[in-house]
């Protein structure tokens, strides 16, 4: 059996949330290295059956041998369809880990991160038309503004997306360190790091269309999800624990609460967890890559 190429965050936690039984059926959204699949795995028995969704081409090279796995190289956002085309109309845990792996960070090709010097990328579906570059360096200044206030929540955004602008009018944005390099005239003293982050998020964001393939996924999860069903998501920025705290609370992604003539909360999902659950101490020093982690789990009612 390979090794998964990241260490499951929160894998415990995330095990215990989906209160996985001998039959169920599972769907893990995100499959990636497939450590959080092998621990789903090893609490179903031989009737149940796991789902995983992936659009990366390298993860394909992580699958597990195991009759009861079903591997999708398709976006989550679609995870309805392809269930039923399974005859899958509903399931009994669904989990997602929208944190992009660490393998991905680590392949300087892929361009996710500034750590190294690489081709301006950031697609997580390698088959999809727009890359980091074209959104760089075709984007108007307006654009530019508005995806990195809303994906990135940067400040200065207008003189990030201006610094860009007169760049790339001198010489088109092609790699990882010319845009880091960028970026960095524009960072506040003291937080480079911190901005950067900001700044790649934001593209990576853009690039992938995550926003909008979370609230369809989300969407999604609350007609598949049977009646006592769980969902468990792992975040790592605010903006995707925003839409998951709304949605599993209220059912929308605006967070507002509906009531009965009662007084009573009209919502899809019961909380597991009220507060927040993140790594410990321990797993922090195991994984740093765990330290933006929040945990959410809400019951299907």
């Amino acid at each position: 059996m390979t090794q998964p190429y990241h260490i499951p965050v929160l894998a415990n936690e995330s095990i215990e949330g989906l209160n996985i039984h001998s039959n169920s059926s599972v769907v893990d959204a995100t499959f990636g290295g497939g450590g959080h699949s092998r621990l789903i795995l090893k609490s179903l028995g031989n009737d149940g059956r796991l789902f995983a969704f992936d659009q990366d081409e390298d993860a394909a090279g992580n699958l597990i041998d195991d009759h009861r796995l079903f591997f999708i190289r398709h976006n989550f956002r679609y995870i309805k369809n392809f269930l039923h085309f399974y005859g899958v109309k509903k399931v009994d845990a669904i989990f997602a880990d929208f944190g992009v792996s660490s393998h991905d960070f680590d392949v300087a090709e892929r361009g996710f991160s500034f750590r190294f010097d690489g081709k301006l990328d950031m697609r997580m579906n390698q088959d999809a038309r727009t890359d980091a570059a074209k959104v760089v360096n075709k984007y108007t200044e307006h654009e530019l503004v508005s995806l990195f206030r809303m994906f990135g929540e940067i400040k200065n955004a207008r003189r990030l997306a201006t610094t860009i602008c007169k760049k790339r009018s001198e010489r088109p944005i092609k790699t990882t360190t010319q845009l880091k390099e960028i970026a960095a005239e524009c960072a506040p003293r003291a937080i480079e790091n911190k901005y950067l982050a900001q700044v790649f998020q934001a593209l990576r964001i853009e690039v992938n269309d995550e926003m909008e393939a979370l609230k369809e996924f989300m969407e999604a999860s609350k007609e598949l999800l049977q009646p006592g069903g769980r969902l468990v998501v792992l975040t790592y920025h605010s903006l995707e624990d925003r839409l998951c705290k709304h949605f599993m609370k209220s059912g929308n992604f605006e967070g507002e609460i509906e009531k009965d003539f009662y007084g009573n909360v009209i919502s899809p999902f019961k909380l597991i967890n009220r507060k927040v659950i993140i790594p410990g101490e321990e797993e922090l020093k195991e994984n740093n890559r765990s330290r933006s982690a929040k945990l959410r789990v809400a019951e299907k009612i």
